[in-house]
């Protein structure tokens, strides 16, 4: 009888040791760069977007790199293109350079992580305009999330492979629903922070009015 075939491998524990490792960097960068009397909101969020950008240019800016001009992941070799042929045992349209994938993440890797470098430096100069691109920021992620996975929910998810928990829970799950759950909460404190200056605004405006 054939044994069952190995589910964590060693590219799995490299994998998850690299998303890790970006994660340890971006904290390390906000208490180096980040002034003592930052609030742990401004914390939280620097990490984040550290964690985020680094993320965009090099995990995904990898997988764009190997599913351009006639290339594709499951062709590839390197290390990175080893990582995303165990995400592509998960989600099939990351090994095939999907074209929807593709222009996703495009967007995702020029657009979205050059905005995450741009915040984080408007948040070292504590420049309060970055709660406007926080929000542009964060829609962006949400909407990739979602026209990442809703062609696919509406055609039966033929790509996804749901057999066992690493592929469901850690791969599909977890590593997507983190890129909801953070620019939720990002858009709902920087959403605070306009709408209390605007009225505070609108307040002064109103008093010498009067």
């Amino acid at each position: 009888m054939s044994a069952a075939p190995q589910i964590f491998t060693a590219t799995s524990a490299y994998s998850l040791a690299f998303v890790t490792a970006v994660g340890i960097a971006a904290y390390v960068a906000a208490k180096s760069l980040l002034p003592k009397n930052a609030s742990w909101q401004d914390r939280v969020t620097f990490i984040w977007l550290a964690f985020d950008g680094i993320i965009h240019y090099t995990l995904e800016g990898s997988f764009v790199y190997y599913s351009m001009f006639g290339k594709q992941v499951i062709t590839s070799s390197g290390p990175m293109a080893q990582m995303w042929k165990e995400y592509a045992l998960a989600d099939s349209r990351w090994g095939t350079a999907d074209p929807t994938i593709v222009s996703l993440e495009l967007l995702t890797v020029f657009g979205v992580g050059t905005m995450c470098f741009y915040v984080l430096k408007q948040l070292i100069q504590r420049d309060p305009a970055r709660h406007y691109w926080i929000i542009v920021l964060s829609t962006s992620e949400i909407y990739g999330g979602w026209m990442t996975f809703c062609p696919e929910w509406l055609t039966g998810s033929p790509s996804l492979d749901t057999s066992n928990a690493l592929y469901l829970w850690v791969y599909l799950v977890f590593m997507n629903i983190i890129w909801v759950f953070v620019p939720l909460w990002l858009m709902y404190d920087s959403y605070g922070h306009i709408a209390k200056s605007l009225r505070f605004a609108q307040a002064a405006a109103d008093a010498k009015k009067s």
